[in-house]
């Protein structure tokens, strides 16, 4: 059994049944279930084909150590984050978010939706899954049961806005066949909005388009429909609905950075003085909002894990990654989806005009987004641009991969956490010089793999 390839930073992930079985997953329950020594936790699942299965044997691992199991079925994995604040309980989340159809995982908190990754359990769960796969736990069964917490996490997301202040906005959700299918429906009712969903249905081998609204050409569809139907804002939601990108009412994005500005604009308002995460591929927009709303900013690593505990650490109100993701404290210190809509909403109609409009003064900068590559070692590439750089003088930050600023722009360069990918993000400030940035770089890795 090899566990390296699928134990990530921050969760756990692979290709079933190859990387992932029932039988490895009934080891990862006993082993989570040893782990966090609580007499129950909480598990739920996305809508992919493999989670039935995975997600039962999981359950028999942790009951055959001794821990009850509280199953809530179908859900975003905000709102299993939400129920194991809710409920002061561990909790596992079984989806492989934006991956294809053949990948499945698993996103694990403690109690209070506190994160589990590399350095907070993770490595210790992975060890204890090689003596629970050679030595299967064999106690008798504790028990299992179902519970629903859907009435208490819609009411729970809409306590983040005055929903009297909603104009009665025209929406189109793209939910990719994903959770948000499920949670935008329920979430959304009664509100007065005019909402359209695209592709509602749930269904993990994702027949219409990759669940990935951060790769532009799954947001075709969407913004399409916003022209078509003349809509004031466009919803995109990813696999596991934690993460939403929004489009504009000409079917323009509107980058994590931007919306990370916004929200962070906006909560600096309601608490002056706050502090406000951003991870360190955000656009320097945000730190420039924060400290315009008289806040401080407090710069983290990507990955749900990292900020989370540095939120617990520092206090924050809220923060902002540029793939998407958006955590509040309030929320406990999770990241939600669809709160961030909600949120956006509220903002939008209060603003009384355009969602363009709206974002306009936050849209100061040139991003490439993120450039995806594959290498050979991608850590090894990062390392070597790095030296090179050195060798020119150059000031390197390694918080996470390499970033470089200059007067003018900016770039980061990482190995992903999740795939065998080199990442690139790079800012500039006009669009001419983004793209004559974008080439330097990509010759510096030339360059590095060369050497």
């Amino acid at each position: 059994m090899n566990t390296g390839a699928i134990f990530k930073a921050y969760d756990i992930r692979g290709t079933y049944p190859d990387q992932l079985d029932e039988r490895l997953l009934r080891a990862i329950g006993s082993a989570f279930a040893t782990f966090v020594q609580s007499e129950r936790i909480v598990v739920a699942r996305d809508m992919r084909p493999s989670g039935v299965t995975l997600t039962a044997a999981f359950a028999e691992g942790a009951r055959a150590v001794g821990v009850e199991v509280t199953d809530l079925g179908l859900a975003s994995t905000d709102f299993l984050y939400f129920a194991a604040g809710y409920e002061d309980v561990p909790g596992a989340m079984f989806t492989a978010s934006h991956n294809p159809a053949q990948y499945n995982g698993i996103k694990l908190c403690l109690a209070g939706a506190k994160p589990v990754g590399s350095d907070t359990g993770l490595v210790e769960i992975e060890a204890l899954t090689h003596r629970f796969y050679e030595q299967p736990a064999t106690g008798p069964l504790a028990a299992m049961s179902e519970k629903s917490l859907l009435p208490e996490w819609v009411r729970h997301v809409h306590s983040f806005v005055d929903t009297g202040n909603l104009r009665p906005l025209k929406v189109v959700a793209d939910t990719a066949n994903g959770m948000g299918g499920l949670i935008a429906p329920l979430v959304f009712d009664g509100l007065g909005c005019d909402v359209e969903i695209l592709y509602p249905e749930l269904d993990g081998t994702f027949p219409n388009h990759p669940a990935d609204p951060i790769q532009p050409e799954n947001l075709r569809d969407l913004q399409r429909r916003v022209l078509e139907t003349g809509a004031d804002i466009g919803l995109a939601f990813d696999g596991d609905a934690d993460r939403v990108f929004l489009i504009d009412e000409k079917a323009q994005p509107i980058s994590g950075s931007v919306t990370t500005a916004m929200v962070a604009a906006a909560m600096l308002r309601r608490h002056p003085g706050a502090t406000i995460l951003h991870n360190l591929i955000c656009s320097r927009v945000v730190t420039e909002v924060i400290a315009e709303g008289g806040g401080t900013a407090v710069r983290t690593r990507v990955g749900h894990s990292y900020i989370k505990q540095v939120m617990a650490e520092t206090g924050a109100i809220f923060g902002g990654e540029h793939s998407g993701h958006y955590y509040y404290r309030d929320n406990y210190r999770a990241d939600s989806g669809i709160i961030t809509a909600l949120v956006i909403l509220e903002l939008l109609s209060l603003s009384g005009g355009t969602m363009s409009e709206f974002a306009a003064p936050f849209e100061r900068y040139a991003s490439s987004g993120e450039i995806n590559t594959e290498v050979a070692s991608p850590a090894a590439s990062v390392d070597g641009v790095a030296e090179l750089l050195r060798a020119r003088g150059e000031t390197v930050d390694r918080l996470d991969g390499l970033t470089a600023q200059y007067d003018t722009w900016w770039f980061n360069l990482r190995p992903s956490n999740t795939e065998p990918l080199l990442r690139l993000n790079v800012e500039a400030s006009s669009k001419e010089e983004l793209a004559q940035r974008i080439e330097e770089v990509r010759e510096l890795i030339a360059t590095a793999k060369g050497k």
